[in-house]
């Protein structure tokens, strides 16, 4: 997992900055590494010289294997709070992304589903018939007039 770090010109401390946020994202997403090619961190002063409130933002983008990006943003009063907050949302958005692809990956029929059943050829005419490009109503109002 490469992690690269980019800031603002109002971001002060780089260098211990860069090294706290690596340190964030390796032990937040540590577990996920054999998934993540890489993960950009771009830190900024949102009002720059100025004081304020949630001002400081971290935005944080992981690139999963053969998958779109997740981005994810966090905005707090201090830099060191942002990286928190957005690694935890991205760790959040990473366990779920992953776990609906194992979900969907491993899925297996459900026993009350439609479709066709051991032994039956009429079952898998319908589902022949259906994977012809007919639209999925098409194949419901066919499968009702079969059965």
């Amino acid at each position: 997992m490469n992690i690269q770090i980019n800031t603002d010109n109002h971001i002060t401390g780089r260098e211990a900055l860069a090294q706290q946020a690596e340190a964030t994202v390796t032990s937040a997403l540590g577990h996920l590494a054999e998934h993540i090619t890489r993960v950009e961190v771009h830190l900024s002063d949102e009002n720059g010289n100025k004081t304020g409130g949630r001002d400081k933002r971290c935005m944080m983008e992981a690139r999963l294997e053969g998958h779109q990006p997740i981005a994810v943003t966090d905005e707090a009063e201090t830099i060191a709070q942002a990286i928190d907050g957005a690694a935890d949302k991205l760790k959040s958005a990473l366990d779920s992304t992953l776990g609906r692809l194992r979900n969907y990956q491993g899925r297996e029929p459900q026993p009350d589903a439609p479709g066709p059943t051991k032994g039956s050829d009429h079952g898998t005419e319908r589902v022949q018939r259906c994977e012809e490009g007919s639209t999925r109503d098409r194949c419901a109002s066919r499968a009702s007039r079969q059965a």
